[in-house]
């Protein structure tokens, strides 16, 4: 089946803030929407770009601005400073990649749900209990969170190689099979009218 390769990090206040949108986009044409969480930071030294920590203050002053202004249009609830970030963001991501591979529940539920717990539930999504819920939640069996660690990680690390071959270099990054690229939850739109053929 034709689809959209979703390249995110469980980090990425971005990615939590385009919501349930690309699933919605993907459905509305056909497609299924491939999940490839990534190490976000690995990306940034592989692709030239910058970790949060070390950005000059005014570009962070301008993200709290925007985080703020994008939440509000997505309706989404917002932590600017969510007590459990960073954190480490691989067990969520084995998770995801789990349970894609599984089948069975719905991984954008799941992403989205991870996504939520830590950007506005406070919530620290390194840890398997808070994991196991936002699985069970999905409708995924809890314990694909042990079960997949091994695979999980496996695959975590080929979704960076594959992102930083095909051009990725932020989140959340949608590729469509003729290689058009969409950066951020601000392009879901274009993502949708590219789609339609408004662009051709």
């Amino acid at each position: 089946m034709a689809h959209i390769d979703y390249y995110f990090s469980t980090l990425s206040p971005y990615a939590y803030l385009a919501g349930m949108k690309a699933e919605e986009i993907a459905t509305r044409h056909g497609l299924t929407l491939i999940y490839k969480p990534l190490d976000i930071l690995a990306l940034f030294a592989r692709s030239g770009g910058v970790a949060p920590a070390e950005r000059h203050p005014s570009r962070m002053e301008y993200r709290a601005q925007e985080l703020v202004r994008q939440a509000k249009k997505a309706a989404l609830p917002l932590n600017l400073k969510p007590a459990f970030w960073p954190t480490n963001g691989a067990p969520s991501s084995y998770a995801i990649i789990a349970a894609q591979a599984a089948g069975g529940g719905d991984v954008g539920v799941l992403a989205h749900g991870i996504m939520r717990a830590c950007w506005a539930e406070e919530k620290d999504i390194a840890q398997d209990d808070v994991i196991k819920a936002c699985l069970t939640t999905a409708g995924f069996d809890p314990t694909l969170a042990d079960s997949g660690l091994l695979a999980g990680a496996e695959e975590y690390g080929r979704n960076l190689e594959q992102g930083a071959l095909a051009g990725v270099f932020g989140a959340p990054f949608y590729i469509t099979q003729d290689d058009q690229r969409f950066w951020g939850q601000d392009r879901l739109d274009d993502l949708d009218a590219y789609l339609a053929g408004e662009f051709s």
